[in-house]
């Protein structure tokens, strides 16, 4: 009998996050309101200079983010002012689950449930001004970490975490990373080769009807490179080198399927 009851809550539990997730996934991409991304600074290493760069942090910083959707939002006809926000939330002290490398299926889903946890836990924290996405932004000292940790946005949890570099001359190439992950969290799929990482024609190209094809002025948000040739790729220095394609942006709801 308990066992009976255990899993019917469980069940009912599911449903209620279910029918949550495709309210609050409706609300993000019907573009009729502006959608309120909260940023919150986690220091990933517990390095000085990972908290000295976060205890800098300001929220204009975060401004790119925000204009570069309502620009690229205005070039597909949308017409809300402001489509989306940031703002910016007080430095976590704990950084959210990290999935571990070559982890299984079971793994996979204790994480997934973990990281919603998390996110649920950071945003019912908040009582005023609370943000429909949750960007979980991990700074990581340069000297220590050549190479950073995998990056990822999910549109089923309306929250990304996103590794970037605390480093001022990285500002605007980490506002690119930040960008693609947060495209993710309103439905916008990768666009390019698991392979090599290259942009994947037509989807992964800003400007797939250009004459002649190469070489390509920006890069497309969803494959994060500028193709010069087919063989060659370079990453875009800001936002400014970057646009939303059109597949894009039929994915996150700004043209008609």
């Amino acid at each position: 009998m308990w066992r009976t009851i255990r899993i019917s809550l469980l069940l009912l539990t599911l449903l209620v996050v279910a029918l949550s997730t495709w309210f609050d996934q409706h609300q993000t991409t019907s573009w009729e309101h502006t959608v309120w991304v909260g940023a919150f600074p986690v220091n990933a290493d517990g390095s000085a200079t990972a908290a000295r760069y976060i205890d800098e942090l300001r929220e204009p910083e975060f401004a790119p983010l925000s204009e570069f959707i309502a620009r690229e939002a205005q070039r597909y006809g949308v017409s809300l002012a402001e489509p989306m926000a940031v703002r910016l939330y007080a430095p976590l002290r704990t950084a959210p689950p990290l999935l571990e490398p070559g982890a299984g299926a079971v793994t996979r889903v204790l994480w997934s449930l973990k990281l919603r946890r998390f996110r649920w836990q950071t945003l019912h924290s908040i009582t005023r001004s609370r943000p429909q996405i949750a960007l979980f932004v991990l700074y990581h000292d340069p000297a220590r970490a050549a190479v950073l940790p995998h990056s990822l946005g999910l549109q089923r949890g309306l929250m990304g975490v996103v590794h970037v570099f605390a480093a001022r001359s990285q500002s605007d190439q980490n506002a690119v990373v930040i960008a693609h992950e947060l495209l993710h969290t309103f439905g916008a799929t990768d666009k390019y080769s698991a392979a090599g990482d290259s942009p994947l024609f037509p989807d992964g190209y800003a400007e797939p009807e250009r004459q002649p094809r190469y070489p390509q002025r920006y890069a497309e948000l969803m494959a994060g490179r500028i193709p010069l040739s087919p063989t060659t790729q370079v990453m875009p220095e800001d936002l400014g080198q970057v646009r939303i394609g059109p597949t894009s942006a039929r994915e996150i709801g700004w043209r008609a399927r």
